[in-house]
């Protein structure tokens, strides 16, 4: 895809998955230039979801990349993604917010795009929240990120005006796997699963979205599970 000339960027959080994959595709096709952010917060599978983020900027010819390592969140635990003494749920999607919750994740990430969107007189920060298929984490509402815009634009420079793009925040797996198609995203090469890195574990909250995302899309996911 041929970008604009007015030199449009955006700064996209894009941590291997599907929906950022998804959201940093439709950036690319509005016209912006990406600048590709990833963050390594000692989750489970950091080796996978890193080896993803390099092979989708590959895809989208992106150059511009930043890759933060933060070990507060290991320190900090309470999560089933960066505690390896909690179990990582399979029994199916949890009532309220689950053990998988990251305290505050999205709000740090979305606090380190907006120091990188302002360095490089970016317009746009994307993420790909989804509100109805988030499995209840309070940081994917769209309220709440309306907030962090609202409050990162009070804490930049006047000349400063970042927006946060949530591109994906209403629809549902189905869509996003129908949409991501239509784009010729290479689903393969994103990963989901909050378990293992080798092969897609199939049962943790995560897996069951996605795979029930592609059943009702009527598609067959690429990625191989055990």
């Amino acid at each position: 895809m041929k970008l604009d000339t007015n030199n449009k960027k955006a700064v996209c959080v894009m941590s291997g998955g599907m929906d950022s994959t998804l959201s940093a595709y439709m950036m690319k096709k509005e016209g912006y230039e990406i600048v590709a952010v990833h963050f390594n917060y000692d989750q489970r599978t950091q080796t996978k979801e890193l080896e993803c983020f390099y092979k989708i900027c590959d895809d989208l010819d992106v150059s511009n990349k930043y890759v933060l390592d933060l070990d507060f969140f290991k320190q900090l635990g309470a999560s089933a993604l960066t505690d390896k003494s909690i179990e990582v749920p399979t029994g199916g999607i949890e009532e309220g917010v689950p053990i998988t919750y990251v305290p505050f994740r999205n709000g740090i990430f979305l606090s380190m795009a907006a120091a990188i969107a302002e360095k490089e007189s970016a317009q746009v920060i994307a993420i790909g929240v989804v509100e109805e298929d988030s499995s209840g984490y309070p940081d994917c509402r769209e309220f709440y990120i309306k907030s962090m815009q609202e409050s990162i634009n009070l804490g930049t420079k006047d000349e400063t005006n970042i927006e946060i793009k949530m591109p994906l925040v209403h629809l549902q797996k189905s869509q996003i796997v129908t949409k991501a198609l239509e784009l010729e995203v290479p689903l393969k090469l994103t990963w989901s699963c909050y378990k293992n890195e080798q092969r897609a574990c199939g049962v943790c909250d995560s897996c069951r979205l996605r795979l029930n995302g592609f059943k009702l899309a009527g598609e067959v996911d690429p990625v191989i599970y055990e």
